[in-house]
């Protein structure tokens, strides 16, 4: 879980690099990739 929490944080700090860059296409791409995150630590808390 805490792995999890981590590569979240790290992504959502990528995002933003990207979005401030304005290259928006990786910036979605990785969005994405901090959905997928929240989505699996939202059901590791639940099923705990």
């Amino acid at each position: 879980m805490k792995t999890l929490i981590e590569q979240y944080e790290n992504a959502k700090l990528r995002a933003k690099a990207f979005m401030q860059k304005g290259n928006l296409n990786a910036y979605f791409q990785t969005l994405v990739e901090v959905n997928e995150y929240k989505q699996q630590i939202q059901l590791l808390s639940f099923a705990n």
